[in-house]
């Protein structure tokens, strides 16, 4: 039986355990991203672990998330990452350049190399043929420090892809329908790899945008093979050099089998409030819009922006409608400012805002109350636009600007327009917003911290007895936004945990902090797929300040459970479901003996209240167990 190339990447990195399903494994990690949001955690945590330099072969932090500076706190936050990144031997992108996934899509990701990021969306790489991991910033700055990281070895489905898309399709709509059939969480425990001759009429951004939101799908990551389409775009970028082919053997076993015919697909949309729930915009219906924003991570590429150029050109967006359009990296802009696309967008009445992520995250251009945004983004939790009662929709850029013209959600093969071809160009190498480690480093740089940047917040070792009283009882699909909102408001706080903490479940439960403050040991109820999303470690920094021991719940989002050991919180499972309607706010528990109880796979809480026990389950790795024992991974690491 053959391998498949997920496997096989990840065996030609294997560093400690066997490839087998289920297993832990150590890996050499080739590369590693931040961006600001989550950067300044993991640079305070690589201070914290007094690392000399870093043993990967390229790390880049990226300014992307928090440059609207209305106050001194994002300016701060970008100097200190600024100042770390030069300390220890890290590329700086400067504000202004553009996305972490494009600008790495562009200039450093390469086929069969391991990348881990402090974004969930890393996975965007998987597009170029690499092994592609989001995780919590102190899994980065881990893998800076040692050049590994530890996993669960996943299963791998196989996404097969035949036929071709016809025009008004895109892929975009690819991954929307892999995610109507897979859901949230179809992907939890699993790596996504796409095969078939459908493939071949997939370009690099293509597959990178169906990569990108392989994260909604709950995945590990998602890759593609490299083949005659990638080295035309490594081309294209001026890396051909980089290029090396790659693909699943022909009889390589999967674990789980989508077939999906892209002749069959029609343009479709992810409804309020989650990817998975999506339709056809036939099905949907011509509903009246407010708002249209096009970029962020998914869908900010040239050809994407070519395209909705071409549609653009000569029109004139619809008098109810504001366009707002984001380009994903500072070569893409001088493209367009060159080429006249740029003219053209803005002739028709679009606004164009910096390369950066800007409204996908909440930091600007939240539409106005009971609004219909249409957006190309990968995510659409309520509230997250920074517009609670907002209604966003998910759609491809086709898609968002035929609809920006006509005022309405609108099927782009129903409107009797031709979509031109997009040529390909090439780009002329420009590293003028990269900041280079040269001659810096630890004895001749200092660290720059502003008055906004707190220390993060450490845990103690685990208590023999561990009681706790529930400060909260959630749903189902509880997401990191949920836990620790993200908006403009707050993103100038993502250095300040102490501050952010006050705001901890705010959007579901506005008393939730002051309840922690109160009783001061606390634990969470939680329903299925609790920690959906981001990769942002402020979910599990915020609780851990406000005295969070553990978090009892139905299932968990991987990335999530990972941030919540790393900072020495137990996620603990109902072995029966059906036990999560037993507790409610204000009940007392209790894990008693449970250092022992911790190296077992099942972990006995006793609700004080009801008189009853409830059986837990675990399933933590002896990593996992030392970490909770020592309270959390930088304790461990510092043998604290």
């Amino acid at each position: 039986m053959g391998n498949t190339l997920a496997y096989k990447i990840l065996q030609n990195h294997l560093l400690e355990g066997t490839l087998s399903l289920g297993n832990e494994i150590t890996i050499k990690m080739d590369q590693t991203l931040t961006q600001d949001s989550t950067g300044t955690m993991v640079y305070l945590q690589l201070e914290a672990m007094n690392v000399d330099k870093i043993q990967t072969e390229l790390s880049v932090a990226y300014i992307d998330h928090n440059t609207l500076q209305t106050g001194f706190e994002n300016a701060d936050d970008h100097a200190f990452i600024k100042s770390v990144a030069q300390r220890h031997g890290v590329l700086f992108s400067k504000p202004g350049n553009g996305i972490c996934h494009q600008l790495h899509l562009e200039n450093y990701g390469k086929p069969g190399k391991t990348l881990l990021g402090s974004d969930s969306h890393t996975p965007t790489g998987g597009g170029l043929g690499m092994i592609a991991i989001g995780a919590g910033g102190l899994d980065v700055a881990m893998a800076m420090a040692k050049g590994t990281y530890s996993l669960n070895v996943p299963k791998v489905i196989n996404v097969e892809l035949t036929g071709t898309l016809r025009p008004w399709v895109s892929a975009k709509d690819v991954i929307l329908y892999v995610l109507q059939k897979l859901t949230v969480k179809g992907g939890v425990g699993k790596i996504v790899e796409y095969t078939g001759d459908g493939v071949k009429f997939l370009s690099v951004t293509d597959r990178a945008t169906i990569t990108n939101m392989g994260a909604e799908l709950g995945a590990t990551t998602s890759v593609f093979p490299s083949d005659e389409n990638t080295l035309a775009y490594l081309t294209e970028q001026g890396r051909p050099d980089d290029y090396v082919p790659l693909a699943a053997d022909a009889d390589a076993v999967y674990d789980e089998i989508l077939r999906v015919n892209l002749s069959e697909l029609t343009p479709l949309a992810a409804m309020p409030h989650s990817p998975d729930n999506v339709d056809s915009i036939k099905n949907i219906g011509n509903i009246k819009i407010d708002q249209v924003a096009i970029g962020s991570c998914t869908n900010s590429s040239y050809t994407d922006l070519m395209k909705v150029a071409a549609i653009l050109k000569g029109n004139k967006i619809h008098k109810d409608v504001s366009l707002v359009i984001s380009p994903g990296s500072s070569k893409i802009l001088s493209k367009l400012a060159q080429n006249g696309a740029l003219a053209d967008m803005i002739n028709a009445g679009a606004r164009i805002i910096e390369n950066a992520c800007g409204p996908c995250i909440g930091m600007g251009q939240s539409p106005k109350s009971g609004a219909v945004s249409l957006r190309t983004f990968n995510r659409n939790f309520k509230g997250r636009s920074g517009t609670l009662d907002a209604d966003v929709y998910l759609v491809s850029p086709e898609t968002a600007a035929i609809s920006a013209i006509t005022g309405v959600l609108t099927d782009g093969m129903t409107c009797g327009r031709e979509l031109p071809a997009i040529n390909s160009v090439d780009f002329t190498f420009n590293d003028n917003f990269i900041i280079y480690p040269k001659g810096t480093n630890k004895d001749n740089t200092d660290v720059e911290m502003g008055p906004n940047i707190k220390p993060f917040p450490r845990n103690t070792a685990l208590s023999d007895t561990v009681s706790a009283t529930v400060v909260i009882h959630a749903g189902n699909n509880i997401t990191t936004d949920d836990i620790m909102p993200s908006d403009s408001r707050l993103l100038p706080y993502r250095s300040n945990v102490p501050h952010l903490a006050n705001y901890c479940f705010e959007k579901i439960d506005n008393q939730f902090s002051t309840r922690c403050k109160e009783v001061g040991s606390c634990a969470i109820i939680g329903g299925e797929n609790y920690g959906q999303g981001s990769s942002r470690e402020h979910a599990a920094l915020a609780p851990l300040y406000l005295g969070v021991k553990f978090v009892l719940s139905k299932s968990f989002a991987r990335i999530h459970r990972s941030n919540l050991i790393n900072s020495g919180i137990m996620p603990l499972i109902f072995e029966n479901p059906a036990d999560y309607e037993d507790f409610a706010i204000g009940q007392k528990l209790v894990i008693e003996n449970a250092k022992q109880q911790i190296k077992e796979n099942v972990i006995v809480v006793k609700n004080l209240d009801n008189g009853k026990e409830y059986r837990t389950l675990t399933n933590f790795s002896d990593l996992e167990i030392n970490m909770i024992l020592c309270g959390g991974k930088i304790n461990s690491i510092k043998g604290a």
